[in-house]
C-alpha cells in the first residue's frame, strides 16, 4: 500500500509541476504576441505539450458542454467538414483550415484557468509586454532616426504592423481604465491614478502616433458598451457626450487622425473614378467580390480553402482592384460566409454571443473580457481579425484566460481588496 501511495504522490507532484509549467508557458505566449509571430507559434506548441497531460476527460468535457467552449469547436469542426466540398487542391484546403484551428484552444484555456490561480499573473505579463512596446513606440516617434525598420511607412511601430499594435494598445488602455475603477473603489487612489495615466498614454499614442482607422471606430463603441455595463443607459449617454468632446479635441489637435479619415473619402473617389488601387478602394473591391462568392453557395459556402485560391478564380481584367488576388477579404463575416455559408456565419455569431454572455456581470475580469470580444466583433467588420495571427490569438488567449477567471469566480486581481480602515 505504501508503494501505491508513493506512486500516487509522485504522479500528483508531477502533475502540479506540469500545471505550473503550463501557466508559465501561457504567460510566455501572451508576452510574445506583440513581438514575434515565430516565437508565439513555437511557444504555443510547447505550452500545449506541457498542458495536455494535466487534463482528464471530465475537465475537457465540462468546457465543451458550455457554449463558450463548445461553439468554437463546432465552428472549427464545420470548417474541417468544409474541406470535403472545396474545389482547390489539398494544400490550399489545409491553408484555409489553419485559421480555424486556433479556436480549439479556447476550451483548453477555459479549463486551465478555471483551476489555476495564476490567471491574473499571466495577464499582468501581457500588460508588461505591451507597456514595453508602448515605450518603444514613443521612443521611435520622438527619435525616428533610431528605427531599424526603415524605410517603414508608419513611424512608431517597432514590430509587426500598426493595425496589430493599435489593437493591443486599445485593449490594454481600456483594461487599465477598468482596473483604475476597481482600484478607486478599493480605496487605492494612487494605483488608480497610475492606471489612468498609463491608459491616457496609450490613447495619446493611438491619437498622435499610429491611429488605425478601425480603432477609431472601436473606441467609441467600447466606451458606450462599458459605460452601459457599469452605469446603465444614462451613464452610457453621459460617457458618449464626454467621448464626443474628447473626440473633438483629438480631431482638432491630431493632423494624423484628420489625414487618416479624409483619406477614406479620397481613396473611394479615386477608386470609383479611375479604378486606381487605393487602400479603401481595395476593401470595396474585395467586399464586392466576396458578396458575389457568397451568392454562389449561400447555405454551406464554397468550402474551406485559402482565399488566395478563391480570389484567383474570380479575378477579372488585367489591372485595377478587380484583378488583384488576395488572401484576406478584410471582413471576418464575409470570410466565414464564403467558406461555410449561412451555417458557418450563424456559428460565428453564436460563438461571439456566447462569449459576450460569459463575461456579462463578471466584475473586472468580465469587463475586460467584454473589451476583447467587442473589439474583435467591431474590427472584424473591416478586417479578418479572428483569422489573422496576432489579433486571432489575442482573442483566443484573452477569452480563454479571462473566461477561466470568470468561471473560477476570480473576478478581481489579487491586491485590490478594499483597504481596511485604520
Amino acid at each position: 500500500m505504501r508503494a501505491f501511495d508513493a506512486i500516487a504522490h509522485a504522479r500528483a507532484v508531477g502533475r502540479d509541476r506540469l500545471h505550473t509549467i503550463a501557466d508559465v508557458l501561457a504567460a510566455a505566449v501572451v508576452a510574445s504576441l506583440p513581438w514575434s509571430t515565430s516565437a508565439t507559434a513555437i511557444l504555443i506548441v510547447v505550452w500545449l505539450i506541457a498542458l495536455l497531460p494535466t487534463f482528464d476527460s471530465a475537465a475537457i468535457r465540462r468546457e465543451l458542454t458550455i457554449p463558450a467552449g463548445g461553439l468554437p469547436v463546432a465552428l472549427c469542426a464545420l470548417a474541417a467538414l468544409g474541406l470535403l466540398w472545396a474545389e482547390s487542391n489539398w494544400a490550399a484546403r489545409l491553408e484555409g483550415l489553419g485559421p480555424y484551428l486556433k479556436l480549439l484552444v479556447i476550451p483548453l484555456l477555459l479549463a486551465q484557468f478555471r483551476r489555476s490561480d495564476r490567471g491574473w499573473d499571466v495577464l499582468a505579463t501581457y500588460l508588461a509586454s505591451v507597456l514595453v512596446l508602448l515605450a518603444l513606440s514613443w521612443t521611435l516617434r520622438i527619435w525616428p532616426q533610431l528605427s531599424w525598420r526603415e524605410p517603414y511607412p508608419v513611424t512608431g511601430v517597432p514590430f509587426k504592423d500598426y493595425i496589430a499594435q493599435s489593437t493591443e494598445f486599445a485593449i490594454v488602455a481600456f483594461a487599465l481604465l477598468i482596473l483604475a475603477g476597481e482600484s478607486a473603489s478599493a480605496g487605492r487612489r494612487g494605483l488608480a491614478a497610475l492606471a489612468v495615466a498609463l491608459a491616457l498614454t496609450f490613447f495619446a499614442n493611438l491619437t498622435f502616433v499610429v491611429p488605425s482607422r478601425t480603432i477609431l471606430v472601436v473606441i467609441p463603441v467600447l466606451l458606450v458598451v462599458l459605460s452601459v455595463s457599469r452605469t446603465g443607459w444614462k451613464g452610457g449617454l453621459a460617457v458618449l457626450v464626454a467621448g464626443t468632446l474628447l473626440a473633438g479635441i483629438a480631431w482638432s489637435t491630431s493632423p494624423i487622425i484628420r489625414d487618416r479619415v479624409f483619406a477614406v473619402g479620397t481613396d473611394i473617389e479615386e477608386y470609383r473614378a479611375g479604378q486606381v488601387v487605393t487602400s479603401s478602394g481595395l476593401r470595396l473591391a474585395f467586399w464586392k467580390r466576396s458578396i458575389a462568392l457568397i451568392q454562389q453557395a449561400p447555405v454551406l459556402g464554397l468550402g474551406t480553402e485559402g482565399f488566395t485560391e478563391t480570389f484567383r478564380r474570380t479575378a477579372t481584367g488585367s489591372s485595377g482592384p478587380e484583378s488583384i488576388v488576395t488572401g484576406n477579404p478584410h471582413n471576418q463575416i464575409f470570410a466565414v460566409a464564403i467558406q461555410l455559408g449561412l451555417v458557418g456565419t450563424g456559428l460565428l455569431f453564436a460563438m461571439w454571443i456566447a462569449h459576450l454572455l460569459l463575461f456579462r456581470g463578471g466584475g473586472p475580469a468580465g469587463l475586460i473580457g467584454l473589451v476583447v470580444v467587442v473589439q474583435n466583433i467591431v474590427s472584424s467588420l473591416f478586417n479578418s481579425h479572428l483569422s489573422d495571427f496576432t489579433q486571432g490569438w489575442t482573442y483566443v488567449f484573452g477569452v480563454g484566460i479571462l473566461g477561466g477567471l470568470v468561471l473560477r469566480g476570480s473576478r478581481s486581481p489579487p491586491g485590490l481588496a478594499p483597504v481596511s480602515p485604520p
